[in-house]
């Protein structure tokens, strides 16, 4: 086994330095972060279905 295959597949980006963003930006990027955390919702949903029904087809 390579120590390779233990490493994270995705490494979390460092934030970015938020001081020096006007108002304006700011609140732009809480817009984008929500959009994005809805459509990262939508796959986590969208995943536990498609789970849910690989379970109780192979529960029978």
């Amino acid at each position: 086994m390579d120590f390779e295959d233990l490493e994270p597949k995705n490494k979390l980006r460092k934030p970015p330095d938020l001081s020096k963003w006007n108002i304006e930006d700011l609140e732009a990027y809480i817009e984008n972060m929500r959009e994005e955390i809805a459509r990262v919702e939508a796959t986590i949903a969208e995943k536990r279905s498609v789970s849910s029904v690989a379970e109780s087809l192979f529960r029978k």
